[in-house]
Formats: structure tokens, C-alpha cells, sequence
């Protein structure tokens, strides 16, 4: 069995949307065969994002937050302040992951994270990401370009939930979003930042170890 590649971490802190997203493409179409996997730790100012085949009428009414085209898969969602994002710099290839393995290993760290909390969590056939009852609770989305993923996943911590009632979240009409303090969660981000690192890294370790070389 070979060793899993190497995976770093970059905590790069409160850092703007679109700067972020454009150092990711940067680094996917410059990255070789020799390049480390990353997973990018971060918070976001206020921004909507809509992706590939995202709809407009999915922003239900003006804010003033930014919205921003992208090139991820899915539809509209909201990052802001007290959320953590964690965008995974993974070669597919490399680790033999195919791309719904890394969408179901996204998940599940998650719900892992989730669990260690004691929040039940769980998905929903045919709409990707995380859900607590009837309500998303951690949103998901990813591009792959040259056999190599970047975007990644939101879990919503501490934050102020009013700009997902402008939106239709995922392009689901009606949809509530909760986030962990609603749970009696008060670890502060970096501590449930790091937890969804661990839990990722565990996750593509053991894939790796399931896929001998």
C-alpha cells in the first residue's frame, strides 16, 4: 500500500470571495503531478455566489451583499462571517477518488463533525449537502478542471442567518438554514474549522488506504 499524497492545511483566515476563488484556478492550472493537495480554511465578508447553471430569480430581492457568477456546479448560496469554508485542492486522480466519492466523503465529514456535537445530521436524495430536520445546515459545490477539484463546502457556525431568507437556497424555494449555535454549539471557528479538517483528512486517508497501489 503506498502512502496517502500529501495533504496541507492553510488557515488564510477572513479573506475576501472573489480573490480567494481566483488564486484557486491559479493554483489548479498550475499545479503538477508533484503539487500537495491543500485544504483552504476560511471566512467569508458577506457574498452570494451562483453557480454554472444557477438561476437569477433564486435571489429573491436586493441586499446590497455582492453576488458573485462562479464556476462551481449548483445554485445560489450565502457565505458571510461565522461560517466556516473549507475548499478542498485535491487531485482526483492521484488518490483514484471519483467525483461523487469526494461529494459523499464531503458529507460525511460533516455529519462526522455534526455527530461529535451530538447533532443528528443527515442528506436529502437528489440535493446535496448537509441537512438537521428539514433544515441545511452545511452547503456543498465543486469544479473540476484537469482531474483536479477545488470549491468546496460551508458549514454554518455563528453567524447572522437573515440574508438566506433573500434567497432560495441551492435553488430550493422555501428551504430554512439552521447553523450549530442553534444546537448549543459556542466552540469558536477556528476549533470547528479544525474538527472539519480532521475529519476530511481522515476520510481521504482511509479512501486512499481502500485503494492500494
Amino acid at each position: 500500500m503506498s502512502s496517502a499524497p500529501p495533504l496541507l492545511r492553510k488557515t488564510l483566515g477572513h479573506v475576501d470571495y472573489e480573490p480567494t476563488w481566483r488564486a484557486m484556478q491559479a493554483f489548479t492550472a498550475a499545479r503538477d503531478d508533484a503539487t500537495a493537495d491543500e485544504l483552504w480554511l476560511v471566512e467569508h465578508p458577506p457574498v452570494f455566489t451562483l453557480g454554472l447553471a444557477g438561476k437569477p430569480e433564486h435571489l429573491l430581492r436586493e441586499t446590497g451583499i455582492p453576488l458573485i457568477h462562479i464556476d462551481r456546479g449548483g445554485q445560489i448560496t450565502y457565505h458571510g462571517p461565522g461560517q466556516a469554508v473549507v475548499y478542498l485542492l485535491i487531485d482526483l486522480a492521484r488518490r483514484r477518488i471519483k467525483v461523487r466519492e469526494l461529494v459523499s466523503l464531503i458529507e460525511q465529514s460533516v455529519i462526522d463533525v455534526l455527530a461529535g456535537y451530538g447533532i443528528a445530521a443527515h442528506l436529502r436524495d437528489g440535493a446535496p449537502g448537509v441537512y438537521v430536520g428539514d433544515a441545511k445546515i452545511s452547503a456543498l459545490g465543486l469544479k473540476i478542471s484537469r482531474g483536479c477539484s477545488y470549491h468546496g463546502l460551508s458549514l454554518n457556525c455563528d453567524m447572522d442567518m437573515t440574508p438566506f431568507s433573500a434567497i432560495n437556497p441551492c435553488g430550493y424555494a422555501g428551504l430554512k438554514s439552521v447553523q450549530v449555535r442553534d444546537f448549543g454549539v459556542t466552540d469558536p471557528l477556528p476549533v470547528i474549522h479544525a474538527k472539519l479538517a480532521d475529519a476530511l483528512a481522515a476520510r481521504l486517508e482511509l479512501h486512499h488506504g481502500l485503494h492500494p497501489a
